[in-house]
């Protein structure tokens, strides 16, 4: 049996939940097998003192794990990991990073600055420099990398939520009375770095949004939350536009919402990939470097709105998109069918991973 270590991160997001769904049954299926996962946070700020590459930590990867794998999430661009210089360098099994992104947020006067809270770049440096494999979510991830140093070991990797749709097999029905309908998976303007006048104007563009949408005939209209503290912004609208709220923490049904979507109009990077690879017709909308960069990766430059660009033409891109949107399920099985070489390289690496691992439980050492 293989032991692997995940270290990712968890906190209030579901979205996490989503990569680590699909990691998990990647995972499974390269290894032919079940796979025994031990997982902790990559970071101490939400979820625990033992987390991330402590000291504590890596004693006990050391002890237990055959193989460490960190991600995939938002890892690098808030600095979200702990890691202890010293330990890191004594760690011992196969380390793979993946699908780990660093981006720019916009700044008040709409351009892409660096957040305040980013990774070091000797942490960054020292991550990279001890990993035997790294996948970087998006081409500005890889680029900084490059800029960054020579770190040949390090390739663009994608999300491994492209994969979603194979693994719908493992998703549950929902409950006989529950109907999905349109759901707008909606992020609080607080915890959005976009400037001040656009987070002012979500609630409004979210109004017309539901109010459009019922012009087109659809008639169960609901806001998905991600994250347990949208809750309080996304219940506001039961009162104005007279639309219920929907979360769960559970990444099963979560998804299986996703699926059974008549439509997804989303803010939410991992509430859109999870969709799209299902079928799902989704419109969404965009607002920092890294989902941008991660759309044009994938092919899906016509298939999302760039809030902060758009400006005052927002609404008008938003309805055109709800309206094309009867025809994007045929659309998806091609854009699918283009992912294949992307999900065969995340699947490569990890067979490539997987021969790490085993040389590692072989000679009892670090295989290189």
């Amino acid at each position: 049996m293989f032991t692997l270590v995940n270290i990712r991160p968890m906190g209030h997001n579901v979205g996490n939940h989503a990569i680590s769904f699909t990691l998990k049954n990647m995972i499974h299926d390269t290894f032919g097998r079940l796979v025994s996962f031990v997982e902790y946070p990559a970071s101490s700020k939400y979820d625990s003192s033992r987390a991330g590459l402590s000291s504590s930590v890596v004693h006990e990867i050391n002890r237990i794990a055959d193989g460490v794998i960190i991600g995939g999430g938002n890892l690098f661009e808030n600095n979200e990991i702990d890691v202890d210089p010293v330990a890191l360098q004594h760690l011992q099994p196969p380390l793979m990073l993946f699908s780990n992104s660093r981006g720019r947020i916009y700044d008040r006067y709409g351009r892409l600055t660096e957040r305040t809270d980013v990774i070091p770049d000797q942490k960054l440096f020292n991550l990279l420099d001890r990993a035997d494999i790294s996948l970087s979510r998006d081409s500005a991830t890889s680029n900084y990398i490059r800029e960054l140093g020579n770190f040949p070991n390090d390739t663009l990797g994608y999300c491994p939520t492209i994969n979603t749709g194979r693994y719908t097999n493992l998703l549950p029905a929902l409950p006989e009375n529950e109907s999905a309908g349109v759901l707008i998976s909606v992020r609080s303007p607080l915890l959005m770095n976009i400037p001040y006048r656009l987070q002012n104007r979500i609630t409004s563009d979210i109004e017309k949004c539901i109010d459009f949408l019922r012009s087109r005939g659809y008639k169960r209209i609901r806001l998905l939350c991600n994250d347990s503290r949208d809750l309080d912004f996304a219940n506001s609208f039961r009162f104005s536009k007279m639309v219920d709220t929907v979360f769960t923490s559970d990444v099963y049904f979560y998804l299986s919402l996703l699926k059974q979507a008549e439509l997804v109009v989303s803010y939410r990077l991992h509430a859109t990939l999870p969709a799209i690879s299902m079928g799902t017709p989704t419109v969404n909308i965009s607002y920092d470097e890294r989902a941008i960069c991660l759309f044009d990766d994938l092919l899906l430059e016509n298939h999302h709105i760039d809030l902060i660009k758009s400006g005052d033409d927002f609404m008008r891109q938003l309805e055109e998109r709800i309206v094309q949107s009867k025809g994007l399920s045929g659309e998806y099985i091609k854009i699918v069918k283009q992912w294949q070489g992307f999900s065969d390289a995340q699947y490569n690496s990890l067979r490539k991973f997987k021969g790490l691992v085993e040389g590692y439980m072989k000679d009892g050492r670090k295989y290189n």
